[in-house]
């Protein structure tokens, strides 16, 4: 077992009275959790995808489905997670080449506590697993899945195929969201992955280390990878942002070729924010409906990355006085964070060129560039219809942009299913 596992076992592991039923094995070359909160009616067609997968791959992988409520949830969530519960118990033996697990996180007493949501959710699925995967030869392979999220028959070698040929330790699958149930509901969707497309799309143009999509159900890592990173996470919304965050941090994110997921498109109460809220406000809120960033808050970002990248010699004083001449705005952010306190010490700690950059993007991290184009966003240059906002980041891009709204999300899955696309 890689050191950095057994260190996290040690001190970092989910401690709670929750355990895994289902199974007995511990040869596991991998797990895919996924989280269930009121899921019975979507689980099913989850796992029924999983099992169109080569039976000899599926064979060595565990699905771990985590049955999750707070205690303070509504009584129609707790009879839906029992009825999900007593589905898996009696359907176990439904699909005779994929191990099927759960772990209760939903009966009285083993519920979640106040604060628990679907970060706590995933990291009780993933440290429980821990335990029952085989160390002996490559790392194991530690999977994300949502409940209501479809895979390929190709899902699970694609990753196999990913993680035997990658050095970095944590990748991100493609994703396609499902067609809305009705016509009001896939207009929504496909505004609100254009607009997660569009800000990736930007990130990359900027020459961002972040520039890669945060979505539950597309991350994947290894074992060892995991520990390093400290685990999952307990948020109970963006945890999949803060673990890709910190993956890219201390194992680095590549993406997988050759599959795709498909994350479900209707609206959510389950979390405060993500894809499920966001089509929720669009179809509720017209007037609010998601607005695009402007292709010059990725600017400014690009020549505040060049700026960082080329002057390490420079003191803080100078570089805070270079990013005002690109940017006021960038500069009052600069201030805000603090920014020449911490070049100082990473100068005083940090004495090669590339030391100092990585500190720095380590730093500068994925969190501090959003608030960075939050910034932008609330002051010179507002968020804007995608109609006005987008063909210039497309411009920009060396792309002619794109007529309709349909014809941009369509270009841009094609763009960010490949990794070789540079911008």
């Amino acid at each position: 077992m890689d050191k950095d596992i057994r260190r996290y076992l040690q001190s970092r592991v989910v401690k709670g009275p929750w355990k895994i039923s289902g199974t007995d094995r511990d040869d596991f070359a991998g797990v895919i959790v996924i989280p269930a909160l009121a899921e019975a009616d979507y689980l099913g067609h989850t796992i029924k995808s999983l099992a169109q997968n080569p039976p000899e791959i599926l064979d060595k992988f565990l699905t771990l489905v985590v049955v999750n409520h707070r205690q303070d949830a509504p009584l129609e969530v707790k009879k839906n997670n029992l009825h999900t519960l007593r589905m898996l118990a009696t359907r176990k033996d439904s699909f005779p080449n994929l191990p099927l697990a759960w772990v209760d996180a939903a009966s009285p007493g083993l519920e979640l506590p106040p604060h628990g949501g679907v970060g706590l959710a995933r990291k009780i699925g993933f440290d429980l697993a821990l335990e029952r995967l085989n160390y002996r030869r490559n790392s194991p392979l530690l999977i994300s899945l949502d409940a209501d999220t479809l895979v390929r028959p190709d899902y699970l070698s694609a990753l196999i195929c990913h993680f035997q040929n990658s050095p970095a330790g944590a990748a991100i699958i493609p994703f396609c969201h499902q067609q809305g149930s009705t016509l009001e509901e896939d207009q929504a969707i496909k505004r609100y992955e254009l607009f997660l497309r569009a800000y990736v799309l930007g990130l990359k143009l900027a020459g961002s280390p972040y520039a890669f999509h945060t979505i539950g159900s597309t991350m994947a890592c290894t074992a060892a990878a995991y520990g390093r990173a400290g685990g999952m996470n307990t948020r109970s919304a963006a945890e999949d942002f803060y673990f890709l965050q910190q993956l890219a941090k201390t194992s680095g994110i590549e993406q997988v070729r050759g599959t795709i997921v498909y994350p479900a498109a209707r609206p959510s109460w389950r979390v405060p924010f993500g894809t499920g809220k966001s089509v929720l406000k669009i179809l509720t809120s017209p007037l609010g409906a998601i607005k695009f960033y402007q292709t010059a808050c990725f600017q400014i970002l690009k020549n505040w990355l060049d700026l960082a990248a080329q002057h390490t010699d420079l003191s803080a004083t100078q570089i805070q006085k270079m990013a005002a001449e690109i940017s006021p705005s960038l500069a009052n952010f600069l201030s805000r964070i603090h920014f020449q306190e911490v070049w100082a010490k990473l100068q005083k700690n940090y004495h090669s060129p590339r030391q100092l950059q990585s500190a720095f993007h380590i730093w500068f991290d994925g969190l501090k560039t959003l608030q960075l184009v939050h910034h932008l966003s609330a002051g010179p240059f507002p968020k804007a219809e995608p109609e006005e906002a987008l063909p210039s980041l497309w411009q920009w891009a060396g792309f002619v942009p794109p007529a309709t709204l349909a014809e941009h999300l369509s270009l841009l899955r094609r763009l960010q299913s490949r990794v070789d696309y540079q911008g």
